[in-house]
């Protein structure tokens, strides 16, 4: 890169016919500028100028290096915009391993979204309750909930969100509103497999709550669901329940306390990233992080 530079700044002194010149054209030290050119004669074994105080004269085989300098240097300023072209519309196969009721219910709009304004991009996504394995399968970034567990992948955060706690309005109308979270003892709580607490959150105070629950689950939409058939009481993240909100099928439960905030990760197995993985990565953190 540096020996295209000075190729770039020997034909700025060719173009301009004098070193002053060509330094105020570039913004260099006229002293610098002469410096690096003498450095790269030595550099190629060639003269190629004949300086003089008023003026430099190419030699005859500077003249045949300035005509290849600037195919070369034109060349390369035309790669670069039709780099920045390509960053700017990214294009190619996008293969994601995305959860499978966050994304349908959280992701799917902002998908959306960035498809419209990349319309360059094919999309391969995988929603799997599964975590892949980055390295030995051809995925670009895989969204994690939870915090990373492989500290051998690169995780960038997109997100943290709230969780809070909500039931149907027949479940309260039948087993009655918590008032505080030592109630949640006698109530029906839905959750994730393996969960047998809650920990929740007043801005104050923290405390551990053991739940139980008829029903172990594997799966955000089935819990949901179970929630607004009246059968217990679930936290959740608002986004995944905003249209049961919306539609009276549940509503929220102790109100000031909320639960572990979740955070959201893309992870890949590297950091030097195509540009349709980069857009993706950028438009999540800047859209996740509004909420």
């Amino acid at each position: 890169m540096e020996f295209l530079n000075d190729m770039a700044l020997f034909v700025e002194v060719v173009k301009a016919k004098s070193f002053r010149g060509a330094a105020d054209i570039i913004g260099m030290p006229n002293s610098t500028l002469s410096r690096r050119i003498s450095m790269l004669e030595k550099a190629i074994g060639l003269r190629l100028l004949h300086r003089t105080t008023r003026k430099i004269e190419l030699t005859e085989a500077g003249q045949i290096y300035y005509e290849r300098c600037k195919r070369i240097v034109n060349e390369a300023k035309l790669a670069h915009e039709q780099l920045g072209e390509m960053l700017a519309q990214p294009s190619g196969v996008l293969r994601a391993s995305l959860p499978v009721d966050f994304a349908v219910t959280y992701m799917a709009p902002l998908i959306t979204e960035f498809a419209k304004l990349y319309p360059g991009i094919v999309f391969d996504f995988d929603l799997t309750s599964r975590w892949v394995d980055l390295v030995s399968e051809p995925f670009d970034v895989a969204i994690r909930m939870g915090e990373p567990e492989n500290s051998q992948l690169i995780a960038r955060p997109l997100a943290v969100l709230p969780a809070y706690l909500y039931a149907s309005p027949g479940y309260l109308d039948r087993s009655g509103d918590p008032v505080k979270p030592t109630d949640l003892a006698r109530h029906q709580c839905l959750t994730i497999m393996k969960a047998n607490t809650w920990t929740l959150y007043d801005g104050m105070n923290t405390t551990k709550i053991s739940i139980g629950s008829r029903f172990r689950l594997n799966s955000i939409g089935m819990i949901c669901r179970l929630a607004t058939l009246d059968m217990g009481i679930i936290m959740m993240l608002e986004k995944i329940v905003a249209d049961d909100l919306a539609n009276g099928r549940l509503r929220r439960v102790l109100p000031q306390w909320h639960g572990t905030p979740v955070s959201v990760y893309a992870v890949t197995e590297t950091r030097l990233l195509p540009a349709k993985t980069q857009h993706f990565i950028k438009f999540l953190q800047e859209r996740l992080g509004r909420t």
